[in-house]
């Protein structure tokens, strides 16, 4: 990979993962307005809308004629995730403890790095398999030092785990996928299906109350967090990470994931004056150099010619 090239993959996942990382914060502030799923209607319509704007211009390009089968795998990708992943990924939290979801989240990029052994015939080195674990181990570090709260029970286990599978189920998809398709097709039809599927199911919890469903875009705080979610969360991250999924292999890709952990603490220290000591300094940076460490152990591979 050319030095240019390499640079920009690497800003592409960098920066969609800190956008997730300061998500968490959007979504406490949105949340207080709007309930769950009325939230991730807003959220996947607006990125969609925001994406349709783009079809008269190069980036927005659609060109799924022709490709049969290939385009239900594509229709697939979007129920994997942004469906079956956050709808798992949210009733789990609350049907388990903080410290079980962390791990069960935390172990996301390791699953799909094992998984892209066997399926995608990709190859890792021992240190970066050592080094995805040293990342691993400081996010599960840093659930460890928030404490435990909530009760575990099967739905959260069940739940957890699903979409655990989901998101490296993902993960590989979009990177077999991403030789027929762009980053602009995949992070279309996923935002089309969140958009559609999360309001029927948000009209559904409302009962069909129209009024209900759209009260919350009243508030002017609501609108800069779903501003930020629908935007910056969904159709940036979206599409930076498909195409940094496109251009890199899964095990030096997935591990990046972890970072929005840091950067999670990082905010909630910075934004909302949550503790933060030596402790969580040192898991954060255990985090980055288990990063850093997969990256400086990868096997010499040719990246995938596909946008």
């Amino acid at each position: 990979m050319k030095h240019k090239d390499r640079v920009i993959v690497y800003a592409a996942v960098t920066v969609a993962h800190v956008f997730w990382g300061f998500s968490f914060l959007a979504s406490l502030t949105a949340q207080k307005t709007a309930p769950l799923l009325t939230l991730l209607s807003h959220r996947f319509l607006l990125a969609f809308l925001l994406l349709c704007l783009l079809l008269p211009f190069r980036m927005g390009r659609l060109s799924l004629r022709g490709k049969g089968r290939r385009v239900l795998l594509l229709i697939l990708l979007g129920i994997l995730d942004p469906l079956i992943y956050f709808l798992g990924e949210q009733v789990g939290l609350i049907h388990s403890t903080s410290i079980f979801s962390g791990v069960m989240i935390a172990l996301i990029p390791l699953l799909s790095t094992l998984a892209a052994v066997p399926i995608l015939k990709e190859k890792i080195s021992v240190g970066q398999l050592l080094f995805g674990l040293l990342s691993v181990a400081g996010v599960i570090g840093i659930g460890l030092l928030t404490g435990s709260s909530g009760r575990l029970d099967w739905i959260g286990v069940v739940c957890l785990t699903t979409a655990m599978v989901a998101a490296a189920a993902y993960t590989l998809l979009s990177r077999s996928l991403s030789r027929e398709f762009s980053s602009f097709e995949r992070t279309f039809l996923m935002m089309g299906i969140g958009a559609f599927a999360f309001t029927i199911l948000a009209l559904i919890r409302e009962r069909g109350n129209l009024t209900a469903y759209v009260a919350p875009l009243g508030e002017p705080s609501y609108l800069l967090s779903l501003l930020f979610l629908g935007l910056g969360c969904s159709v940036v991250s979206y599409l930076l990470l498909s195409y940094s999924i496109s251009r890199l292999p899964v095990a030096r890709e997935s591990v990046f994931a972890n970072l929005t952990t840091a950067v999670s603490v990082l905010a909630g220290a910075l934004l909302l004056k949550e503790p933060f000591t030596w402790r969580e300094g040192v898991l954060c940076a255990v985090i980055l150099l288990g990063i850093l460490g997969v990256q400086w152990s990868e096997k010499k591979e040719p990246l995938s010619a596909s946008l």
